[in-house]
């Protein structure tokens, strides 16, 4: 649930998408004892300041059924995870169920344990925390693959943005998956297995009827994936029961309000910062962006019923708000939340928003946040080329973002991070020379208002996601000259150029179109260590078992392949994604 869909991380304030802060690009590893874990815990809850009350042991009582005992795991240290409002709002709903109690567990931290775990969840954010999964289960003695569990074990399931996006090489270790929004969802999942549990049933059983009666609960180990051969591609992916749907469809969940904090902390990767979501999903919908497919419709919280409600609750605590969401500024009543915030009651706040759309950027957008303690403004251009903007559906012209640029700059604003990618489909190297002319073109008018102004250039490489219309195509393999030609050329003219890894990028890729089979990779990754140089270890030692890494993340897929994640459906059907595809490629 984010910002955007159940157990997700949202944007940072000053972030674009759905990056989720790290204080490096390196797999957390590690294994600390359960008395260390216990202590730190203990540490990290003293300072919290908690927005709802949690229950006592088994919850509330006005209900019929087996209590449950949960623990709710997040595969990453503590001030990563706390800093997830997907996190947040999972772990207040769950303590908010009949019945229910909840512990949470992270890969440094961990409250106190039940003596039997009924469910074991995972928020999985990023691809690369899958060696805090093995960890965690390996710490909670459970049994790595779900085909290795008993009765006697918990119920493994997860969400979040990776799960969603494609669950296929994290399959095998889940035994169930929640697959998109999670306000509802998650109620209905826990209350259905509180009927399940006193049953005299098989584990295979009870979680046939979880895929049967809950919508969106995706159990992998129901449905059959054929492969052409040994390391060929999928052939196809067929349930193996009629009682489970063909395919799982995604949970929306609708409401005039949207999420919020439910814990304020310092220890935090965003200290002492209230989040609230405004909107969920975008409506541009960019061509190769998970964040706006993949959480389809767009919805915005009201005003007065929701965000404004919010962020007073959470100023009884704090004094740093963050405003959340995939394009803020796309909120209908945007300009009415500008006013109400510059209202003087808010004068000591300080308030940060995440991304948002370059042509939406305002004078007084920018003196409402100067006003309040933000220094800069973060954007996403993507590309300085109109044409491949044009191609991947951003809707932006060059003129707009030097525009945004001026009137931040006369806002009070010191600097603008503009977010990009290199090695998107069709993109040349008079493209790439675009971006450079653009960014000489925002210096040149920014010395014409004689104020300091800094420009930051984040550029990732392109990675295909499920469910875009960019899921076909590769990593291109020239992306890496391009951010290097790049970092050399900004460099000259006065642009802090920060570019993702290209190398993890591929890493990236692998997960995020693989199948089932990857999971052998993972299990090996971590086994070695789970750096870049493990994960190609890995691939070697498992050569004639699956497809060569080329396959997963530098080949472009024929539009008639058989996808791994074919058994889940987002918002829109693969033949519209397809049209989306052709209509992009019409413009090249």
């Amino acid at each position: 649930m984010t910002s955007a869909c159940f157990l997700s991380s949202p944007a940072s304030p000053g972030q674009t998408g759905a990056t989720t802060w790290r204080r490096s690009r390196t797999p957390a590893r590690m294994s600390l004892p359960m008395s260390q874990r216990a202590a730190n815990m203990q540490s990290f809850r003293a300072e919290e300041k908690l927005l709802f009350t949690p229950n006592v042991g088994a919850g509330r009582t006005d209900f019929e059924g087996e209590s449950v005992s949960v623990v709710y795991a997040y595969p990453n240290e503590y001030a990563v995870g706390i800093c997830s409002l997907g996190y947040q709002i999972v772990w207040a709903t769950i303590s908010d169920l009949p019945g229910v109690s909840v512990s949470r567990m992270f890969t440094n931290a961990s409250e106190m344990l039940p003596s039997k775990i009924d469910l074991l969840g995972f928020s999985m954010s990023w691809e690369l925390d899958f060696p805090g999964l093995f960890e965690t289960l390996s710490v909670l003695n459970v049994p790595r693959r779900s085909s290795e569990r008993s009765t006697e074990d918990p119920i493994v399931f997860g969400g979040g943005p990776v799960l969603t996006a494609n669950a296929e090489p994290f399959a095998d270790f889940f035994d169930v998956i929640l697959v998109g929004d999670g306000e509802e969802l998650l109620e209905e999942f826990i209350s259905e297995w509180q009927k399940l549990k006193s049953l005299d049933i098989s584990r295979t059983e009870a979680l046939t009827r979880l895929a049967a009666t809950v919508e969106g609960a995706y159990v992998p180990e129901l449905y059959e994936v054929e492969y052409e051969c040994a390391d060929g591609p999928v052939k196809s992916v067929k349930p193996v029961s009629s009682e489970v749907p063909a395919v799982v469809k995604k949970r929306t969940f609708r409401s005039r309000t949207l999420a919020a904090s439910t814990v304020i902390t310092p220890i935090s990767a965003w200290e002492n910062i209230h989040m609230v979501e405004a909107v969920r999903s975008c409506p541009e919908m960019c061509r190769f962006c998970l964040a706006s497919y993949s959480t389809l419709p767009f919805r915005s919280a009201s005003i007065e019923e929701g965000l404004i409600p919010a962020i007073d609750r959470g100023l009884e605590h704090t004094r740093r708000i963050g405003i959340l969401g995939a394009s803020v500024t796309q909120h209908p009543q945007f300009d009415e939340l500008v006013d109400k915030l510059s209202d003087q009651k808010y004068d000591d706040v300080r308030i940060s928003l995440s991304s948002v759309r370059t042509n939406s950027v305002t004078e007084k957008l920018a003196r409402m946040l100067s006003t309040h303690d933000s220094r800069s403004i973060t954007v996403a251009v993507e590309s300085g080329s109109e044409r491949l903007r044009n191609v991947i559906n951003k809707k932006l012209e060059n003129d707009q973002i030097v525009e945004a640029a001026r009137v931040a700059q006369i806002g009070g604003l010191s600097s603008m991070k503009l977010y990009g990618m290199a090695g998107l489909p069709s993109e040349s190297m008079d493209d790439v020379e675009e971006t450079l002319e653009m960014f000489r073109k925002l210096k040149s008018e920014s010395a014409k208002l004689k104020s300091s102004f800094r420009f930051t250039f984040g550029c990732s490489t392109f990675v295909p996601k499920a469910h875009t219309p960019f899921q076909w195509f590769p990593v291109r393999k020239d992306s890496d000259k391009k951010l290097k030609y790049l970092d050399k050329e900004l460099r000259k003219i006065g642009v802090d150029f920060r570019p993702e890894s290209y190398k993890w990028s591929v890493i990236q890729a692998l997960i995020s179109r693989g199948d089932r089979r990857v999971s052998m990779v993972l299990e090996k990754a971590a086994e070695y260590g789970g750096s870049q140089g493990s994960i190609k270890r890995a691939m070697k030692d498992l050569k004639g078992q699956l497809p060569p890494l080329q396959y997963y993340a530098h080949e472009e897929w024929d539009i008639s392949t058989c996808l791994p994640w074919s058994a889940v459906q987002m918002s829109l059907s693969e033949n519209l994604l397809r049209d989306h595809r052709e209509q992009a490629m019409n413009l090249v």
